[in-house]
């Protein structure tokens, strides 16, 4: 049995990524999707990053969201040393947490093969107790994709736009064997036929509450 569920409620984000990029391919088309709702709020959280790489992240959180009030959190932990720093990510994680009284939270999941991801996601349950929690996904060379129980149906306009807006914003990462449309394509394909769509992004959600 499947149930749809609407986020044209959804006024307040926070999205959470290891690294510059992270967010934008687990979540580009959720980003392009909730860029249309009105008086949208976004913070926009990153653990590491160089500051050519963090000025890719601002530009992409524009282009992503050229409509909503985005504000950013650029931090500068040692990439691929996150487990190592764990104090400081949970400081982090928890002081965006305090201060955001979020609708929805994105962020990494628990089970992603990069140290970086999972330990972020690990900590971002036990910082955000409200709002739903949706966990995108990540391709790379590990194999570590899984079942996901949540679906965004995707457009074939949005979902080569936000292959397009990846190649753009992130230039630094076209050398990588990985770094390529059909990835990003190929896996939205699969994720699509999953719910019946062309196209579409996986998410996780461990916990969800229905009101009446």
């Amino acid at each position: 049995m499947t149930a749809g569920l609407r986020l044209t409620g959804v006024r307040s984000v926070v999205l959470l990524g290891a690294h510059p990029d992270d967010i934008e391919i687990g979540a580009g088309g959720l980003l392009l999707a909730l860029g249309e709702l009105p008086d949208l709020r976004v913070h926009y959280v990153l653990l590491t990053g160089t500051p050519a790489r963090q000025a890719e992240a601002r530009a992409a959180a524009t282009a992503f969201l050229p409509a909503a009030r985005v504000s950013l959190a650029l931090h500068d932990l040692p990439d691929g040393r996150v487990p190592a720093r764990w104090l400081a990510a949970k400081e982090i994680v928890e002081s965006v947490a305090a201060a955001a009284d979020a609708d929805l939270v994105v962020a990494p999941d628990p089970d992603d093969a990069h140290q970086d991801h999972a330990t972020l996601a690990r900590l971002v349950p036990t910082a955000f107790r409200a709002g739903l929690l949706l966990h995108y996904e990540i391709p790379k060379w590990d194999g570590d994709l899984n079942r996901r129980n949540v679906y965004l149906p995707l457009t074939e306009e949005r979902v080569r736009r936000k292959a397009a807006l990846l190649r753009g914003c992130y230039p630094s990462q076209a050398g990588r064997d990985w770094w390529d449309e059909e990835v990003f394509l190929g896996l939205a394909r699969l994720r699509g036929m999953e719910c019946r769509s062309r196209y579409a992004e996986a998410y996780r959600c461990d916990k969800a509450v229905v009101t009446l």
